[in-house]
């Protein structure tokens, strides 16, 4: 998306809050009218006061407390109102932004995490969005402010001085002309910043999420070198940025000091033939000064323009991300269980070689088929492929005998249950966990699910049972525990299909044989897909089908494998030659 579309659509975002947004130009319009009703006053004070004072000409003193303070006054009301409905309708507008990306995040497919890292995604969020505030406030509160000021002190100064007020005017080119030459730079300047940024906010999250990894194996260091390379990057880039804008300043300050002097040299020459008094002299100087600190502002511009626009670009690339599909019909009811694969083959972006290449199976309502093999033999994608976490390169996947394609993906995932060997829970309640996903829980599944996972004894020993916060991840659960609890929240859910993988490695021998007479009892009547390396956890499972450099290798039982005498028995082998 091109900067000029970016910015068109940063301000269509504007459209709602005309309303507000025409009271905050209004406090503008009113704080501007100010700036030369100050300017003016100078020169009645000065004409009319001071001088005519001393002539022995009466002048109403209590006009100037009263002229002073009333303007100030409308200026402190004028300045309020314009700055509380920019936070406003900035705060709605920040709101809103952050609530379409993460609704977005919600809706795009697996495959999007695996271009955009977890610091990138939060970094957009949270701090490019902010961006996009500071270029508004800058456009709305800076520019027409401070272009409505300019204005404003401009008609009094020609209405003053015309004359004085050409050599003025010498400093609007010029200024323009500079901030021409250093917008380029600080464009490719910024968007380079933001990268970086990204980057550092990755390094700050692999470390907290890594913290364990990185203490046992003694990753302080490289971890401290890498973050201090990136934080002098950005500190670099920073450098170069203000560097940019601040090369504005003194050419501004040298064009002022200019411009100053030859008004002076003029005033002093027309002050000789009396077409310039003192009053008048001091008010243009007073407007001219005036004028010089909007004029600044509005070179100042640039920066924050620059860095929201940038940041806009990839705040909607978030927003604008391809979600997974929404089409496909509801199913009607609970499905039998039934799946199919039909010259499935399936290759991630960017890869060449295929991680599963022609599979053909069909798995009936109720059976349990294990899925094992080497490391990259596929076992994991086939799975992901049922609830459609991936899409299909070339092939189809029936359930019940109708394409997962005509499924909408909301009704097909209601009919899956899934426990990973990397169990994730979530910073609520332990009951929350087990009934993730009901927006109305019911208290007896929950209960009937503890005790199906043998996580009885956990709950009783809590401070306050099933409602005990858990803590990040599970963190106040031990490894079993949080395992259990993710075997917990599948019972729950009761669904016809059950995605185990390895979901009793994390236990201890106790436990996992307590734990795997629940799942052989949740397991029955349903079709179950299990992920194993372990394999005497599946020589009881209806089928095992053995994977090898993407494709089926075998399929049979435990007996029938192993006097076929192929890669299902080495593996066996081998393996119980390890354990003994």
């Amino acid at each position: 998306m091109s900067l000029s579309l970016t910015f068109k659509r940063i301000l269509s975002l504007l459209a709602p809050y005309k309303a507000r947004l025409l009271v905050a130009l209004g406090g503008m319009i009113i704080t501007a009218s100010t700036e030369p009703a100050v300017a003016a006053m100078m020169k009645l004070l000065l004409d009319k006061g001071f001088t005519q004072a001393t002539q022995g000409n009466s002048f109403s003193l209590w006009l100037v407390p009263l002229f002073v303070i009333g303007i100030f006054v409308i200026r402190g009301l004028s300045t309020f109102a314009t700055s509380y409905m920019m936070a406003w309708v900035t705060g709605r507008l920040m709101s809103t932004l952050r609530q379409q990306m993460f609704g977005r995040l919600l809706d795009v497919p697996l495959g999007y995490y695996d271009k955009q890292s977890t610091g990138q995604v939060i970094n957009t969020m949270m701090v490019e969005v902010q961006q996009i505030l500071d270029m508004l406030r800058s456009i709305l509160v800076i520019l027409m402010r401070d272009s409505l000021t300019v204005i404003g002190l401009l008609a009094y100064l020609f209405w003053l001085n015309w004359k004085l007020t050409l050599v003025t005017l010498f400093l609007v080119p010029v200024i323009a002309v500079v901030i021409r030459l250093t917008a380029k730079r600080l464009k490719r300047l910024i968007t380079q910043n933001q990268q970086i940024n990204g980057e550092l906010m990755q390094t700050i999250e692999e470390t907290t999420r890594a913290r364990q990894v990185i203490k046992i194996f003694g990753g302080q260091q490289y971890e401290a070198m890498r973050f201090e390379q990136r934080s002098n990057r950005l500190r670099g880039f920073m450098i170069r940025m203000a560097s940019t804008m601040a090369t504005t300043e003194p050419i501004t300050q040298f064009i002022n000091s200019f411009s100053v002097s030859v008004i002076i040299m003029i005033a002093l020459s027309q002050a000789g033939d009396g077409s310039m008094t003192v009053g008048g002299f001091a008010s243009f100087i007073t407007a001219m000064l005036m004028i010089l600190t909007p004029l600044k502002h509005l070179a100042g511009v640039n920066g924050p323009l620059q860095r929201g626009l940038a940041a806009g670009t990839r705040v909607f690339g978030l927003i604008d991300a391809t979600p997974e599909r929404t089409n496909g019909m509801k199913l009607p009811a609970r499905a039998a269980g039934q799946l199919e694969f039909k010259q499935v083959s399936f290759t991630y972006p960017e890869q060449q070689q295929p991680a599963l290449s022609r599979i053909n199976l069909k798995i009936m309502p109720g059976e349990t088929v294990a899925l094992v093999g080497m490391s990259g033999g596929g076992k994991s994608t086939l799975v992901n492929l049922v609830p459609e976490f991936y899409s299909i390169t070339e092939g189809e996947i029936l359930l019940d005998g109708m394409p997962l394609s005509q499924i909408e993906l909301s009704s097909l995932r209601a009919q899956m249950a899934m426990v990973s060997q990397n169990v994730v829970l979530f910073d609520d309640t332990l009951a929350a966990n087990i009934a993730y996903g009901d927006v109305t829980p019911d208290q007896q599944r929950i209960e009937a699910a503890v005790k199906a996972a043998h996580l009885s004894d956990v709950v009783a020993a809590l401070p306050e049972g099933l409602n005990t916060m858990i803590g990040d991840n599970g963190m106040r659960l031990s490894g079993g525990q949080r395992q259990r609890l993710a075997i917990a929240r599948a019972i729950y859910k009761d669904a016809p299909i059950l995605i185990l993988d390895e979901a009793t490695s994390a236990l201890d021998t106790e436990s996992e044989r307590a734990v795997q007479d629940a799942l052989d009892s949740l397991m029955r009547g349903r079709t179950t897909l299990v992920i194993a390396h372990r394999l005497s956890t599946i020589e009881h499972a209806d089928r095992i089908v053995v994977l090898e450099k993407a494709q089926i290798a075998e399929i049979g039982n435990h007996a029938e494998l192993l006097a076929a005498n192929g890669v299902y028995a080495h593996l066996y082998h081998l393996q119980f030659s390890k354990e003994s």
